[in-house]
């Protein structure tokens, strides 16, 4: 295993982030915000310029990265070793395995030393390569570029791209003629990014953001018309519902789909039709949840509906798509947790889960026989792709985990044949016999067991002595996979136990897992995750005050919650784009993502309970002067998701409250959003500057 010390010098003092008093009252309690002037008065207009961000905050933001880069001053050889590791363990030119459809087969590459993507075809039978889109060379010239959608036309003589330079996730799309290589004069600003095509590919439609960055309409838009014009075919009303396009796979419906985080409603359009109303599925029932595909006469319908906690698959006529019309075809198994379905002419292939295991069932629609693709590994990543067709015997499924490189197979419906289309390659070497990957669980205070993910070297011994990287999520019922991530390794390799807490607020282990990890019962998150770590040191993976805690967005909003709940449990924390100040963003009805937000943790404005329940684990209102490990916060200027005050709010708190430990860092990329650096090599350098942390955390800063 690689040893390095790290150097150790004198940090300079912290940036003091003036106070200025300023309080409100929500139901007869007193709340103070002390940073709440960091929150830009035109934040809307920073997201689209941020040159436009006050010059007293960018002061103040700037001093915050002037002080992070000291905090890590000698070690930028180190870091720029780490990033040459990382990206070693990277082919750099390689390709995703073509996806056929029709006369073509459609993938995407990168070049040696690409930063972006390049959007490709080939005849389906062979043949030279088209390079359709060159994401290094739309790049060029901004300082951020990410590409949203890119969307080939049926006709195969367009492709919708969709592009967003600043972070802030308003992307412009764009209409290349794959004849020529050129735009059209269409230019289609602030939408989400993506389109469906109709089928004569006259046109397309997609979602248009509103001037509060939601995703709240869809417009028809046919090429060569002024997209000023462009017809509004569906509008939410409810602020705290977002839309989305779907398309089934058969192409013969475009699904617009509005939903918060526990409703959701579903409208058809024919496809075929230039000139289609939608057509309503299901009206929307709190609570009641589904999405729709489509077979012949039938939807294919997977929910939640008559207490399918786990969700069940229905069908029901085309004709009559309402909830009356719905008979079971999968019955709700509990414990057993559906997480997709898709219709294909001669099958039904579904995604499901069973105490944090996935598997694929193939179902044959003739005859009801199914079969199972699964995996014997304690703890794997399994996935689907169904491609481009609707007629067609071949599945795609994506294999790995903490120890195997990702494998991509195609699986033949009718002869269970598997071909091996591609294994992630690691041009630098990866022996998976060289590490172990375990399924751990530990006992939270009421008894649940947590599934717990580990990976380490063969050769450590479980005496305690190891550090190790904990990582967990936990929220919006998402479930953290355990799949292989070519940058651990680096600290795997120098002792680190790696580590992924399934906690509750994902689906792990069913929807009563993120229900028992949401609104009034939030706290079983952080309490899962103590309780993890504990579990690790008592299982002598490692020990108290050797564990660096690393989670992203509501994940962050997790490493504050436990830094302030059990600081001596952890030597450091690494939050990314931390959501810490939930009930000041709670309560502000403007900002992009509240509304949608409330099902998630609750109303803080309307609902007593909610607000009290909220202010009991808000990190930012539960800072206590004591001592915090060392903690480093990463985030940027123009994210629409978590906005950059959050985390300054936060850093600025402790700083002015905690009694010893730190140091607390704050790195804010002033050009980027919620995903941090657009460029995959670009990313890394963030990659690594937290990997430097979580080492510097285990051998000590000194303040």
């Amino acid at each position: 295993m690689k040893r390095e010390r790290l150097p150790s010098r004198p940090l300079p003092p912290a940036p003091i982030i003036p106070a200025k008093p300023y309080s409100s009252e929500v139901h007869g309690v007193r709340i103070h915000d002390d940073y709440a002037w960091l929150k830009a008065e035109n934040w809307k207009e920073v997201l689209k310029n941020p040159a436009a961000l006050d010059s007293s905050i960018r002061h103040s933001l700037e001093q915050e990265n002037a002080y992070t880069a000291a905090a890590f001053a000698g070690t930028e050889d180190f870091q720029a070793q780490l990033v040459a590791e990382m990206r070693a363990r990277i082919k750099e030119d390689d390709s995703s395995v073509p996806e056929p459809d029709g006369p073509f087969a459609y993938f995407t590459r990168y070049r040696e030393g690409g930063q972006h993507p390049l959007v490709c075809r080939q005849p389906r039978d062979g043949g030279d390569e088209t390079i359709m889109l060159d994401g290094d060379s739309e790049a060029e010239g901004h300082a951020f570029f990410d590409l949203g959608g890119a969307d080939h036309s049926p006709n195969h003589r367009l492709l919708a791209w969709g592009s967003d330079v600043k972070g802030s996730e308003y992307f412009t799309i764009r209409i290349r003629d794959l004849e020529n290589g050129k735009d059209l004069s269409d230019e289609v600003p602030h939408t989400s990014g993506g389109v469906v095509w109709l089928n004569d590919s006259s046109g397309f439609y997609y979602v248009e953001l509103d001037e509060n960055h939601r995703p709240v309409r869809v417009r028809r838009h046919l090429i060569g018309t002024d997209p000023a014009r462009d017809e509004a075919i569906y509008e939410e009303k409810d602020p705290g519902f977002f839309v989305k396009l779907g398309v089934t796979q058969s192409d013969a419906f475009v699904l617009i789909e509005a939903s918060d985080h526990e409703t959701s409603e579903v409208w058809l359009l024919d496809r075929s039709d230039a000139a289609a109303t939608p057509r309503l599925v299901e009206a929307r029932t709190p609570q009641l949840q589904y999405d729709v595909e489509h077979h012949g006469d039938s939807l294919i319908i997977l929910t939640n509906a008559d207490g399918a906690e786990d969700f069940k698959i229905v069908t029901a006529p085309v004709a009559t798509p309402g909830r009356a019309f719905w008979n079971d075809l999968v019955p709700y198994r509990p414990g057993i947790m559906i997480l997709s379905v898709v219709a294909l002419a001669r099958y039904l292939v579904r995604l499901e889960r069973e105490n944090a295991s996935p598997r694929i069932v193939l179902r044959e629609i003739a005859t009801g026989r199914e079969e199972t693709i699964a995996f014997a590994e304690e703890a794997y990543s399994l996935g689907f792709t169904p491609g481009y067709e609707f007629d067609t015997d071949v599945i795609r499924y994506h294999y790995s985990s903490l120890t195997t490189p990702n494998e991509v197979t195609d699986y033949n419906l009718r002869t269970g044949g598997r071909t091996l289309r591609k294994r992630q390659e690691v041009p630098s070497g990866h022996n998976p016999a060289d590490y172990v990957t375990r399924r751990l669980f530990a006992t939270a205070p009421d008894g649940e067991k947590i599934p717990i993910s580990i990976l380490h070297r063969r050769e450590i011994a479980l005496d305690g002595s190891a550090p190790c990287l904990l990582y967990g999520y936990g929220s919006y019922g998402m479930s953290m996979p355990a799949s292989f991530r070519t940058s651990i390794l680096s600290l795997v390799d120098r002792g680190f136990v790696y580590a992924i807490a399934h906690i509750r607020g994902g689906t792990e282990k069913g929807w009563r897992w993120y229900l028992d990890g949401k609104r009034e019962k939030k706290p079983n998150t952080f309490k899962d995750f103590i309780a993890s770590g504990e579990a690790l040191v008592q299982a002598g993976y490692t020990s108290r005050g050797r564990i660096v805690a690393h989670g992203g967005s509501a994940g962050g909003m997790l490493m504050g919650a436990v830094a302030n709940m059990a600081p001596d449990l952890f030597a450091g924390i690494i939050a990314e784009v931390p959501f810490v100040d939930v009930l000041n963003t709670m309560l502000d009805a403007e900002l992009p993502l509240t509304p949608p937000e409330w099902p998630e943790w609750g109303n803080p404005a309307a609902d007593e309970a909610a607000f009290r329940t909220i202010l009991s684990y808000s990190p930012y209102d539960n800072v206590k002067p004591q001592a915090y490990p060392a903690i480093l916060s990463l985030a940027g200027l123009t994210d629409p998701r978590v906005t950059y005050w959050e985390p300054a709010k936060w850093v600025a708190r402790l700083r002015a409250t905690m009694t010893g430990g730190g140091p607390v860092l704050l790195k804010l990329n002033m050009d980027a959003g919620h995903g941090g650096a657009s460029g995959r090599f670009d990313r890394l350098e963030e990659v690594a500057l937290a990997y430097v942390f979580a080492i510097k955390c285990i051998e000590g800063f000194q303040a």
